[in-house]
């Protein structure tokens, strides 16, 4: 009988070769871009949306406990820095402040901060507590008024940030007043819309000022202290601003939005009260 001869199958095994690495390294790379792309529109989210939900319901709420204390409370309790006499101003190197990560003015130093002349008739209010509510009727804007211009205890809350060492709302000298434009709550995104006639007003634990739209800077340098000393006149638009003491608003932000590399200068003046 004949030996059965067997048949070896040829196996052809593929390897993996040059052509699958690069498939593999590059769905890793499709998923790491994917991976960064939600996290950026998470990030982008989070500051565009959230930020400003969360600061307005605390700036709304901080008005609502103001208003409520101001309705139990009699007028003219001591402290009260609505009635505040400073005319002073900022002197030597102080400034709007310089542009930090966003883009809003920072706290001047001490020695940019000093006042010039006079002196307060009632203390100073504590540092980031709020003390007054500001109101922009054509914009619709209802936003609290805390002391300083930090980021973290006052803009980044929601809040306006008024310029220390500058006047006391209602008073002879400049009520200078700083916020963001854009993210946390953005209370001053809109105020290049103002313009001449419109009204401000401010309201203290004592009375309500209200301020007449008079000047608009649209833009000038981070560092143009001028645009908030007691008479108001900006260093690099010498144009722009005021020649004679008197009862001053001012806003200030940043411009263009989204963008710290300029500010946004709105002056309004005192009106008059009857009687």
């Amino acid at each position: 009988m004949r030996a059965r001869v067997r048949e070896r199958v040829p196996v052809v095994v593929q390897g993996r070769g040059r052509s699958g690495t690069g498939v593999r390294a590059l769905w890793l790379g499709a998923e790491a871009f994917v991976t960064c792309g939600v996290l950026l529109l998470l990030l982008v989210v989070h500051q565009l949306w959230w930020t400003n939900r969360e600061a307005r319901a605390e700036a709304l709420d901080q008005v609502r406990v103001l208003e409520r204390e101001w309705d139990i409370s009699p007028p003219g309790d001591p402290g009260d820095p609505g009635e505040s006499a400073d005319p002073g101003g900022f002197g030597g190197s102080g400034a709007l402040g310089d542009a930090d990560s966003s883009g809003e003015p920072e706290s001047p130093s001490s020695s940019g901060s000093a006042v010039e002349g006079g002196s307060r008739s009632r203390p100073a209010p504590a540092p980031s507590s709020a003390f007054a509510v500001l109101r922009i009727p054509r914009l619709g804007l209802t936003v609290p008024v805390a002391e300083g211009v930090s980021k973290r205890s006052v803009l980044d809350k929601g809040y306006v940030g008024h310029y220390p060492g500058t006047g006391g709302a209602g008073a002879v000298g400049n009520f200078a007043l700083a916020g963001h434009r854009n993210t946390h709550g953005e209370p001053f995104r809109y105020i290049n819309r103002l313009g001449a006639g419109d009204e401000i007003s401010v309201r203290t634990r004592a009375r309500t000022y209200v301020y007449r739209v008079d000047l608009v800077l649209s833009s000038t340098s981070p560092r143009d202290v001028g645009v908030i000393r007691a008479v108001p006149r900006s260093l690099v638009k010498p144009s722009y601003g005021y020649e004679a003491p008197g009862a001053y608003l001012t806003l200030t932000t940043c411009t263009p939005e989204f963008s710290s590399t300029y500010r946004l200068v709105v002056w309004a003046k005192l009106v008059p009260t009857r009687g």
